[in-house]
């Protein structure tokens, strides 16, 4: 289905993927290193990392573990990819937004 605009929406596989992907080359670390890690192949995982495949929930906590990163922490960083993006989408701009908690 496509947005008012006319572009397909990402999808949630896509934003974790590269979530994912940001979070492993900000480590410098390999595809190979965080798959051994987390015993999957380095084919999956940059299947993962691409939006490809849809990854289970034990498959993101694990990855999530490889890298450090809390399964909240991807969670909250896919809001906000996901806000922005709509944002961006409908506004024509990127916006910054302040909530209180």
């Amino acid at each position: 289905m496509r947005g008012a605009d006319g572009t397909e929406p990402r999808l949630l596989r896509q934003i974790y993927g590269e979530i994912l992907r940001d979070e492993r080359r900000d480590q410098d670390r390999s595809l190979e290193d965080v798959a051994r890690t987390v015993g999957m192949s380095k084919q999956y995982l940059s299947e993962v990392e691409r939006g490809r495949k849809e990854a289970s929930s034990e498959v993101l906590r694990s990855v999530c573990d490889a890298l450090d990163l809390p399964m909240e922490q991807l969670l909250a960083r896919g809001i906000r990819r996901m806000t922005a993006h709509r944002t961006l989408r409908t506004t024509g701009h990127a916006g910054v937004e302040l909530c209180a908690a």
